[in-house]
């Protein structure tokens, strides 16, 4: 059994299984999408009375709820017993750009200290980012309909058109910020 989890799935065998799961939901009638939890936690917790955006039945919705609680529950157990070795296969390129950025050693961890270190989190530069990056990404998603998933995987699989614009406007904003503010943000 162990040898089944001693390395990642290859596409072959994830890919089809994530089309069966989207033919799933498609024949069920339901849209797939993280983001659409958040608004059913929101509602959850009250948020109805301030907004009407907030007001729905969450019992309709409660399945997804359930997908997000396996997807934390399936990223901790792979996270403890599926990491097949500690370093990152780098491109010779990728690993010169990042030591131009200041990382050391890069791709000897998932998690290199100059980013995840506990002395990151004492800057406030750091803070800035994550709450300029959380509202971005916020209202980028309420904005869009869905978040990345939602439309990549279930838009796309079940051909719709705004599914595909929102996923080019990911990939431009992903590329953007990859080649002109990331290295900013290191220098």
């Amino acid at each position: 059994m162990m040898g089944l989890f001693e390395n990642a799935w290859p596409w072959y065998v994830a890919g089809p299984l994530i089309a069966v799961c989207m033919a799933a939901l498609l024949f069920a009638g339901k849209r797939f999408g993280v983001s659409s939890n958040f608004q059913t936690l929101c509602t959850l917790a009250g948020a109805g009375r301030f907004s009407d955006f907030f007001r729905i039945d969450w019992r309709e919705r409660k399945w997804n709820l359930v997908f997000i609680l396996g997807t934390v529950l399936g990223g901790a157990l792979s996270g403890l017993w599926l990491r097949p070795q500690p370093t990152v296969d780098l491109s010779s390129d990728t690993v010169a750009t990042l030591e131009s950025w200041g990382l050391q050693d890069p791709g000897a961890t998932f998690e290199p200290m100059e980013l995840y270190g506990p002395e990151v989190w004492g800057q406030p530069g750091t803070w800035l980012i994550l709450l300029i990056g959380g509202f971005l990404v916020g209202f980028g998603t309420r904005w869009a309909d869905g978040c990345t998933s939602g439309h990549a995987i279930s838009g796309l699989s079940s051909l719709q058109l705004p599914s595909l614009i929102a996923v080019v406007g990911f990939f431009i904003g992903g590329l953007t910020m990859t080649h002109w503010v990331l290295p900013y943000l290191f220098h």
